[in-house]
């Protein structure tokens, strides 16, 4: 049986199952007690039209926020500084990065228009848009393998512009809100 020289004398492999087990634990636990995207953590049922609709621009404001945080700070910016091209400093690191915040910022755009639904102004302004978050889609592989990096910052820099006129133009201004090295990976 493999051991490691611990104190308390365990073997490494029970060790590594109650990992295990715990983290399948948390796991289930987090994911049974999380919200959807279209959840605002209240009974829909109990809410009025009104209060819906500013959860609504609420949520969309977080998502788009997350969305624009992540595309300027791992993405747009190392492409305006170069970082994507061959041979710049940590190249590597930097596209693996930009792959991670192509995927995040792509899923909370999405779950931002979904949250625009909720209220009428927004989805109208919204609507147009959902083609070129769609068109974000395969970005992330591109990036993560330094295909077309370059072109990929200017996409998401053109598709965040927009959701946040979108939103300025609905009552939903969107201040970008850079997430962390966790939750782009979460």
């Amino acid at each position: 049986m493999l051991t490691a020289g611990s104190a308390s004398g365990r073997p490494l492999l029970v060790r590594m199952a109650v990992a295990v087990l715990l983290c399948g634990a948390l796991l289930a636990g987090a994911t049974a007690c999380g919200s959807s995207d279209n959840d605002a953590g209240a009974d829909p049922s109990s809410t009025s039209t009104a209060e819906q609709q500013k959860f609504a621009k609420t949520r969309f404001v977080a998502n788009a926020g997350l969305a624009a945080g992540a595309a300027y700070q791992w993405i747009i910016k190392p492409a305006r500084d170069g970082k994507f091209k061959a041979g710049a400093d940590g190249r590597k690191f930097t596209m693996v990065k930009a792959g991670l915040a192509g995927a995040f910022a792509y899923n909370r755009l999405k779950a931002a228009a979904k949250n625009a639904e909720g209220d009428p102004l927004l989805a109208k302004a919204v609507a147009p848009l959902t083609a070129g978050i769609e068109s974000l889609k395969d970005l992330p592989a591109k990036l993560r393998k330094g295909e077309g990096a370059d072109d990929a910052a200017g996409i998401f820099d053109n598709v965040i512009n927009s959701v946040k006129d979108a939103g300025k133009e609905a009552g939903a201004p969107v201040v970008d809100k850079v997430p962390s090295m966790s939750q782009l990976g979460g």
